[in-house]
Parts: C-alpha cells; sequence; structure tokens
C-alpha cells in the first residue's frame, strides 16, 4: 500500500466504476471538494495529492523521476493498478490533463474517458501555435518564483483565479500555493511551464472532454481550440466561467458539463 500513503490516496462513493480527480500546480486534492461530492453515488472516486503537494510524502519526491511529467503519469498508473481501475474516468484539471493523457497512453484500458480542466500542451508561443506567452515571459516567471517563492504566489494566484469580484477565492489559491514545499513547487513549475505535449494529443484514443473557461490568462480559448482539434475523439464546452479553476469558481458549471459526458 505504499503508493496510497505516497500520493495520500482516499477513495470515497460507490458504483461499479470509478473516477480519479488529479490537480493542477500549486494545488492539492482539496481543490475537488465542491466537485467530486457530485459524483460519489453514482461513482468510486479518488481524490490524491502528487507528490510534493498537500498530504503527499515528500521524502517520495525524486528530482529526476519527476523532471517530467512522465513521472507523474507512473504515479497516476500506479494508483489505478494499486486499486484495480478499469474503465475509469480521467479528470484533470491544468497540468494534470497532460499528465492523464499520458497516463491513458500508459495503461492502456485503465482510462475509458478523459475530463480536461483548463488544459494547455503547451504553454510557449512557437511558430503559429499559441499558447499564450513568450519563452522569455515564462523564464522570468520562473526566474520571480525561484527568487521569491511567497512573493510570485501572493502575486500570481489572484491573477490565475480570475474572479477579482470575489477575492476569497484568490485568497485560497494563494494560501495553496504557499502552503507547497517551494524547493518542489519551483522544480514542478519549471516542468509545467517548459513541456510540450503536443504530439502526445494525436495519440489519446478515449473519448475525451475539454471544458474551456473564458478569460483564462493560462489556457486561453485558442489552446483549448487546439487540444480540441488535435484529440480525435474530443469535444469542447466553452463554459461561462472565468479564470483558470472552475472547479473553485464555477463548480455547478463544471458538474453539469462532466454528467451529460460521463
Amino acid at each position: 500500500m505504499r503508493v496510497i500513503e505516497r500520493n495520500n490516496v482516499h477513495v470515497r462513493g460507490s458504483g461499479g466504476r470509478s473516477m480519479i480527480f488529479a490537480h493542477g500546480f500549486g494545488c492539492d486534492q482539496n481543490m475537488w471538494r465542491l466537485v467530486e461530492p457530485a459524483f460519489a453515488g453514482e461513482f468510486k472516486t479518488v481524490l490524491f495529492d502528487h507528490v510534493g503537494a498537500g498530504g503527499s510524502d515528500l521524502k517520495a519526491y525524486d528530482k529526476e523521476k519527476y523532471s517530467s511529467l512522465a513521472g507523474y503519469a507512473d504515479d497516476v498508473v500506479e494508483i489505478g493498478r494499486e486499486l484495480g481501475l478499469a474503465d475509469a474516468v480521467f479528470v484533470g484539471h491544468s497540468v494534470s490533463s497532460m499528465i492523464g493523457a499520458l497516463a491513458a497512453q500508459k495503461a492502456p484500458g485503465m482510462f475509458g474517458k478523459l475530463v480536461m480542466v483548463g488544459p494547455s500542451p503547451r504553454y510557449i508561443d512557437e511558430g503559429d501555435y499559441f499558447g499564450g506567452f513568450t519563452e522569455r515571459q515564462i523564464d522570468e516567471l520562473l526566474q520571480f518564483l525561484d527568487s521569491n517563492h511567497m512573493g510570485w504566489s501572493v502575486q500570481m494566484a489572484p491573477a490565475i483565479m480570475g474572479n477579482p469580484d470575489r477575492p476569497e477565492l484568490g485568497q485560497e489559491l494563494t494560501n495553496s500555493f504557499c502552503r507547497t514545499d517551494p524547493d518542489i513547487a519551483k522544480a514542478f513549475a519549471r516542468v509545467t511551464f517548459k513541456s510540450d505535449n503536443r504530439a502526445d494529443l494525436g495519440k489519446v484514443d478515449v473519448p475525451t472532454l475539454i471544458l474551456q473557461c473564458s478569460d483564462d490568462i493560462i489556457a486561453s480559448k485558442p489552446v483549448g481550440e487546439f487540444v480540441n482539434r488535435a484529440i480525435p475523439n474530443s469535444e469542447i464546452v466553452f463554459l461561462e466561467a472565468t479564470g483558470h479553476c472552475p472547479n473553485l469558481s464555477a463548480p455547478d458549471e463544471v458538474v453539469a458539463a462532466m454528467r451529460t459526458f460521463v
């Protein structure tokens, strides 16, 4: 049961099928608290923390293993095998959307459907691809994080959350960022913002739902549309929710979109 402890896995709900929720950068499984209960009556729900986040075992962090998203995808597969997941629904927020895409390829049959909330396969503009940031902007963002983790969190979290009329949401994300181990956060940020998973999208062979927020500074509409075009059997739903964390800012809208898909 080492993997269960390592990733602070919690299994709830009931039902013949399973649904596993994966959080984004700087967050933990608590970010799903307003969405997961809506499915606990129909699914066995699985919540976990990526190594380095929440209640995970920080001693399990391996710099080499987690130098790419593949290391995190390996953890997801290990969790799935430990729990005997088959034809499960994988729900990933932000960077975990790509982690889910990789995990589905590593373990055929484990996941029957993917839900991607605010996905981006690459954050840096390249050629005719619009990721939303220049390489220089990403480098400056990472340098700021390297030099001042707390200051970065206080400044960036509210911008990422959006919804300035609801400052308590930005504060919650700020607190979450600040709780993350600074060294691990810096490494995970570099992996997140420097990764390029565009080539992996065409290999996703399970039905996929993309939830695209409006006014999202991290994963804009053109990015969501790119993901939709790149994944063969995918559909995209444009949410009225603003910002990058609709699982907190508009959980009812997220649940409604997911229900029609799963």
